[in-house]
């Protein structure tokens, strides 16, 4: 397969002349994914765990198959550490508010690394000010990555939730989180990884990387918008309370006490979006089916010859790892004396799409120096 067969999967790609370079925001959808969805309120549409009606107990095979179909994906030791959400961001705060607001205290420690979407660090910032724990963060370097002194000095015995993301929606540096896991565990504290960027571009394997929490979200790799994971070892989501109540979150409902149903359940009150969780079944079949290997070749491929043809322009700043290896595709950059706002309008004139944000007026490294998230 290669791209231009795969692209005629995508039925907006053939319905418009553009090129989409946006899919860290979000993707578009193969024609794959749509039929499932479409498939799902033609035959099965109904409130998965609510009826004991055919119709609906077929909604609910095909909504907890999907759950397992994940847990194989990412290597979950269990399918019931699979947690439904509508993204990442509910994922992270959560676990921000069911962990993080009972197990921290006055002098606790907090370590994000500063490359962190807002998601995962202002959950943490009101976390941090409720319980009287600290907030710190890890500084990358000037190649735009966390060196070993950097995280060894900020991860330490009064660290109790590190939080980190796999690959920066910004920067595209892809950190070793195995190795953060680990230290981070040397002085006992859980570790929360942030893959919304990572997943839809590797395997993940979560009992390999040893990770406490890994969130994504559904839309970041070719499935619906409204769907995201969080994966968490079983025996830390069994100690914390629920987040959101009402639903099917519910074992027993008296007068004054309320009793939570297990796992996976007690996390997902309400209707879930089903036809979300439909779509990311069908988005993981259609990656597999290309399989990561071939997917990142091609992404090698497009990236060699982006970074090659961007650095003979002199009037454009890039802004990348110098190793290839801890770099993804994402690929940064400033049109110098141009407004970024401009540079996408201009661009999407010509039917190019891309992200544009004032922040990247000043170079990434000083943003990043002083805490301010582009």
């Amino acid at each position: 397969m290669n791209i231009k067969e795969i692209k005629k999967d995508f039925p907006i790609l053939e319905n418009k002349n553009i090129a989409y370079l946006d899919s860290g925001a979000t993707t578009q959808k193969p024609k794959q994914v749509i039929k499932a969805v479409e498939e799902f309120y033609k035959k099965y549409n109904a409130n998965p765990h609510r009826g004991a009606y055919t119709l609906s107990m077929e909604a609910t095979e095909i909504y907890e198959n999907t759950r397992t179909k994940i847990a194989k994906f990412i290597n979950a030791k269990h399918r019931e550490e699979i947690i439904f959400s509508k993204n990442a961001t509910e994922s992270l705060n959560l676990i921000a508010y069911s962990y993080g607001m009972e197990n921290l205290k006055k002098d606790d420690e907090i370590v994000l690394s500063i490359m962190e979407h807002h998601s995962n660090l202002v959950p943490w910032q009101k976390v941090s000010k409720i319980t009287g724990s600290k907030l710190n963060y890890m500084y990358i370097d000037e190649k735009f990555e966390l060196s070993d002194e950097e995280i060894e000095s900020k991860i330490t015995d009064k660290t109790k939730i590190v939080g980190i993301t796999h690959v920066s929606n910004v920067l595209g540096t892809i950190n070793d989180i195995k190795k953060i896991i680990k230290y981070a565990h040397k002085k006992g504290a859980i570790v929360v990884v942030d893959a919304s960027q990572s997943i839809p571009h590797m395997q993940i394997d979560v009992r390999d990387l040893d990770a406490d929490f890994l969130v994504f979200s559904g839309h970041k790799m070719l499935a619906p918008l409204g769907i995201g994971i969080l994966y968490g070892k079983k025996e830390i989501l069994n100690k914390m309370n629920p987040f959101l109540m009402g639903g099917d979150m519910i074992e027993y409902v008296h007068e004054q006490e309320t009793t939570f149903a297990p796992l996976p359940n007690k996390f997902e009150a309400g209707t879930q979006n089903v036809e979300g969780v439909i779509g990311l079944g069908a988005a993981i079949d259609y990656i597999e089916n290309i399989g990561y290997e071939k997917m990142q070749k091609i992404e090698k491929e497009i990236v060699e010859y982006a970074k090659q043809e961007l650095s003979k322009l002199d009037y454009l700043t890039l802004y990348l790892t110098p190793n290839d290896e801890n770099h993804s595709s994402v690929i940064s950059f400033n049109i110098k004396g141009v407004h970024p706002h401009d540079v996408a309008s201009i661009l999407d004139s010509e039917g190019v799409c891309v992200r544009s944000r004032k922040s990247l007026c000043t170079t990434t490294y000083e943003i990043f120096r002083n805490r301010f998230y582009l």
